[in-house]
């Protein structure tokens, strides 16, 4: 776990959430997963611009801290599906807080 050393009971809440959520990638892979199972390399390309050894370390940072779930198909080429898990799923309606949030500043910002 990338945050082993981290005292969450020190934290502020708001602080402790960013420890586990926080980062460029994360929260834009939950929100991916949102409406379901994701293969790898569909989560790839609707992430964007973020490298293959990035988005692996991150999916398993969120593996680990229990957040995402990762299903390994027997089968060549190799299958892996991620998902939401229940724990995930608790951040469903901030994830969609911050998307409504995000379309009212992207339509306020603009000049």
């Amino acid at each position: 776990m990338r945050h082993k050393n981290y005292d969450f009971s020190q934290a502020c809440p708001v602080e402790a959430a960013l420890e586990v959520i926080g980062g460029k990638w994360k929260g834009i892979i939950l929100y991916h997963l949102l409406d379901g199972e994701v293969r790898f390399s569909e989560l790839k390309r609707k992430v964007g611009s973020v490298t293959q050894r990035m988005l692996t370390k991150q999916l398993r940072e969120l593996e680990n801290d229990g957040l995402i779930a990762r299903k390994v198909y027997a089968v060549v080429p190799p299958k892996v599906e991620y998902s939401l898990t229940e724990k995930g799923h608790t951040l469903d309606p901030i994830l969609i807080a911050l998307r409504d949030w995000g379309r009212e500043h992207v339509k306020t910002s603009k000049n």
